[in-house]
């Protein structure tokens, strides 16, 4: 677990719940006793040497971490072929995808409702998107023999079919909600009601870096173990660290995760990509902090996709797990103070990336994933070849292979 240090981009939140402006706690009265219990048994936890060897144990022996730092050369060749002589960083990935359950959403869920049991809860509540975080949800509560309800938007569990049988199987409720867009915002609003409505045995389990705090600290100290690993990898294999660090952003776990131990080191860049979906100059994207505004959703203050009356307005991505109008707070704190930067990248370019991770490194990434995977086909050309840059492949594309399809005219 990271420490706090003085003087250090890694010592927030404060005592609010706060990353400059951003984060706290804006929630119902109803909840705020069981918010501020939940602060208080992770603060306990953070210092439970007990708690934090069983997280680990269960993150070497179940889920199967380290996960492996893989340098893509057969990618890395290719993009030099395109640059400018002497041009053309070398590209690996930290392969979260070959985490049991297939992403990165399984390292904060293990430590979620290892605090669940410890607070005494009884009941579990998720909500998710491309459905890779209630598997994991659902996988942890058949683990520890919880009964797990997942809320998730009617049109994700469209698209999401693999992944809403695969919860199913792990005996997990899936709820669908058809209001609004029926995406994962309204998935997480559902969840919410739920948590006010049974908080006397009920923890929600959030998959992300957002919410009320706690949870952005949270959900960012359980998953820094990617950056942590990297650093150690990176380390080994080059003797040095990365020079740019690549992660896609919905709510933002993944990117914290890997970025948060390395927000010190100065010489490493760090790039968030948010879904462009049909264009940032479209109404259908979500680009919370390249197309939004400070805002108030889900228990935090963060930058949000909203219309000129503060109304939330729908984001798009052709990828479920970045389709939110916001992001976690610290993510804007860290775009505000120029830490790291966030671009945007469209559903084309994505699935570009998608078939050339898929045919030239024989992995078939997420997405999610693809989105950064795009911003490294363009960074890396730019970059000289003594250069290293890190992906995060935080997800397996196994779910997305009916959506690829669809949009490549192909049946299955």
């Amino acid at each position: 677990m990271n420490t706090p240090l003085p003087n250090s981009l890694r010592q927030g939140p404060d005592n609010r719940g706060r990353f400059g402006s951003f984060g706290g706690r804006f929630v119902a009265e109803t909840l705020m006793p069981l918010i501020l219990e939940v602060e208080k048994a992770y603060e306990a936890a953070r210092r439970d040497a007990a708690f934090q060897d069983e997280w680990r144990r269960l993150l070497t022996h179940y889920v199967g971490r380290p996960s492996p730092l893989w340098y893509a050369q057969r990618l890395t060749e290719h993009l030099r072929k395109s640059a400018p002589a002497g041009m053309g960083a070398k590209v690996y990935f930290k392969r979260e995808e070959l985490n049991h359950t297939g992403a990165h959403k399984i390292n904060a869920v293990l430590g979620q409702i290892l605090l669940a049991k410890k607070m005494g809860k009884t009941r579990i509540i998720a909500e998710t998107g491309a459905g890779q975080h209630g598997v994991a949800t659902a996988t942890a509560c058949a683990l520890m023999d919880l009964p797990c309800v997942v809320y998730m938007g009617a049109t994700d569990v469209e698209r999401q079919q693999p992944n809403v049988f695969r919860m199913k199987l792990l005996g997990a409720e899936v709820r669908p909600v058809t209001s609004g867009a029926a995406t994962l915002k309204d998935a997480m609003n559902e969840g919410l009601r739920d948590w006010v409505a049974n908080v006397h045995d009920t923890y929600y389990c959030i998959g992300t870096v957002a919410g009320p705090a706690p949870y952005p600290q949270m959900v960012r100290d359980f998953q820094s173990v990617i950056g942590i690993e990297t650093r150690e990898q990176i380390l080994a294999a080059e003797g040095r660290l990365p020079d740019a660090l690549v992660c896609a952003v919905g709510g933002g776990s993944s990117a914290m995760g890997l970025f948060h131990p390395f927000l010190d080191d100065k010489e490493v860049a760090m790039w968030g990509v948010e879904a462009a979906g049909r264009g940032l100059d479209t109404h259908e994207h979500a680009a919370s902090i390249n197309r939004g505004r400070p805002g108030v959703l889900h228990g935090n203050k963060t930058y949000l996709l909203q219309d000129g009356d503060g109304q939330i307005t729908e984001a798009h991505s052709i990828s479920a797990g970045l389709d939110y109008p916001g992001i976690g707070p610290e993510h804007a704190w860290l775009h505000e103070i120029g830490r790291v930067t966030y671009v945007g990248i469209d559903d084309q370019e994505a699935l570009n990336a998608f078939q050339i991770c898929s045919r030239l490194e024989g992995i078939i990434p997420a997405l999610e994933s693809a989105h950064g995977l795009a911003q490294v086909l363009k960074l890396a050309p730019t970059m000289a070849r003594d250069r290293i840059i890190v992906l995060n492949l935080s997800g397996r594309g196994d779910k997305d292979i009916f959506t690829v399809a669809k949009h490549l005219g192909e049946k299955i």
